[in-house]
């Protein structure tokens, strides 16, 4: 249940995903300054999947802002919104 405002005016950079997930765990990021296009943020699955895949999540889009929830193993993260 956190929210992060993700500012990569000086750079890009990765913020990692809790490897003590429970199901319904949530996380919102948000671009703050609107570079992700320019420095992208990754998202570092931390051991769990992230939408069904096992590989790390690249944002490069311009003022994104999304949300993750823990749903299984399976899944693992899923986007609340698209």
């Amino acid at each position: 249940g956190r929210g992060y405002f993700c500012n990569t005016t000086s750079g890009a950079f990765n913020v990692t995903l809790p490897t003590s997930a429970t199901i319904g765990d949530m996380v919102s990021f948000i671009d703050y300054a609107g570079t992700f296009d320019t420095y992208n943020l990754s998202v570092l699955r931390n051991g769990h999947n992230i939408q069904g895949v096992a590989g790390n999540l690249t944002v490069s889009v311009e003022r994104a802002a999304f949300s993750l929830v823990y749903v299984d193993a399976t899944q693992g993260w899923l986007l609340t919104e698209k």
